[in-house]
């Protein structure tokens, strides 16, 4: 097995070839409680910041999706502490003079671009936030919609922006005041209120869940150790 040198906060380990940052942390000993969520890049709950060998530049990234190499350092920054004013969608409209009003800071921004440069989702950050700015709430709604809430882009800002949290109102607001009523989605939290299940070839989620929690504990074991595993993965 291929090994490489790796630096966890600091310290010397020789971890597998191929293995993320988060698994590699795993091979070395760690326990991920924290900052480890979802494990497949949607939760933003792993940002990291790295410096690769013989690099000046920090760099940032997922650990469930960034590969290790050679030489490289990383440690996690397992949340952001936000700034976070409580608002009530309610007694909103869906203006800038809205936004500036729960996030002045906006008015701040400086066009850099340093947010978008460090999104590990490659998202134009700093135009969903001009474009909130500019009370185009479709726009930046739709440039933020897969933002995962890392906290890596309110970490590069110069002006201590919390972008992210902009993003997320400026999506409530498009959802409640502009987005078309669909109803579809009446339809379906009546479904979900009377639960019913959409079925689909295996029965569906819930035939599939009620299944599991029949299975004893071997065989619920077996079935997580013949899943697919990263190289250097054990059981």
């Amino acid at each position: 097995m291929d090994m490489v040198t790796v630096y966890i906060m600091g310290r010397e380990y020789q971890v597998p070839a191929g293995l993320t940052i988060m698994k590699a942390m795993e091979y070395a000993g760690y326990r991920l409680i924290r900052g480890c969520g979802c494990r497949g890049g949607f939760c933003g709950g792993c940002g990291t910041i790295i410096r690769k060998k013989g690099s000046y530049k920090l760099t940032v990234g997922l650990a469930c999706q960034t590969v290790v190499e050679d030489g490289m350092q990383f440690a996690q920054i397992p949340y952001y502490p936000p700034h976070h004013p409580d608002y009530m969608l309610e007694n909103m409209e869906p203006t800038a003079e809205q936004i500036l009003k729960i996030y002045p800071e906006v008015f701040r921004c400086l066009s850099c671009n340093s947010c978008s440069k460090v999104c590990p989702q490659d998202l134009r950050v700093m135009d969903y936030v001009q474009a909130a700015l500019r009370g185009d709430i479709a726009k930046a709604a739709d440039l933020s919609f897969d933002c995962l809430n890392c906290g890596l882009c309110a970490t590069r800002c110069p002006v201590e922006i919390v972008q992210y949290n902009v993003g997320n109102l400026v999506k409530r607001l498009y959802s409640r005041y502009i987005a078309p009523a669909d109803d579809r989605l009446d339809k379906r939290c009546k479904e979900i209120e009377e639960n019913k299940v959409s079925t689909t070839l295996d029965g569906g989620f819930n035939a599939t869940l009620n299944e599991m929690t029949q299975f004893d504990k071997k065989k619920l074991k077996d079935l997580y150790n013949a899943r697919v595993k990263e190289p250097g993965e054990s059981a």
